[in-house]
């Protein structure tokens, strides 16, 4: 039977991002999300709030990126998919989670940044260096 595992978020960053290196060189980084939903509760007639926190492991070269650029707070938007995992843990329950694993992550400017950016030169704003900081940024 086929199988279709995709997911898209977006989220502001619950924590600083946790980098680190393998033994066998590569890079990972451990991000945590969360993403907002507003809706109008039927029972009360007022609007409710549900947040969904979620873990983001993001590997390779992307991992680097993520830790140089991004903080707590930042909005990103993450396309991946969902992995599920299960433990023991030290009382000997069973606990699980799901995960995303990240193919991509782009950096979204907050509001802030954005009113912050207005008032600025263009010429003022330094220039991407790199192709990855170019595929990350989004103004």
């Amino acid at each position: 039977m086929a199988g279709f595992n995709r997911i898209i978020m977006i989220g502001n960053l619950t924590r600083d991002p946790d980098y680190k290196q393998l033994n066998s060189g590569q890079g990972v980084c451990k991000l945590g999300i969360a993403s907002n939903r507003q809706f109008k509760n039927r029972q009360t007639g007022g609007m409710s709030q549900e947040v969904c926190y979620i873990d983001v492991d993001v590997w390779g070269p992307q991992a680097e990126t993520c830790k140089q650029y991004l903080q707590k707070g930042r909005p990103v938007l993450v396309e991946g998919r969902l992995r599920y995992d299960s433990w023991e843990d030290q009382q000997g329950q069973m606990r699980s989670k799901h995960t995303i694993v990240a193919d991509r992550v782009i950096f979204l400017a907050s509001g802030a940044q954005n009113d912050i950016s207005d008032e600025k030169d263009e010429s003022d704003m330094p220039e991407p260096t790199n192709q990855a900081e170019k595929n990350c940024l989004i103004k």
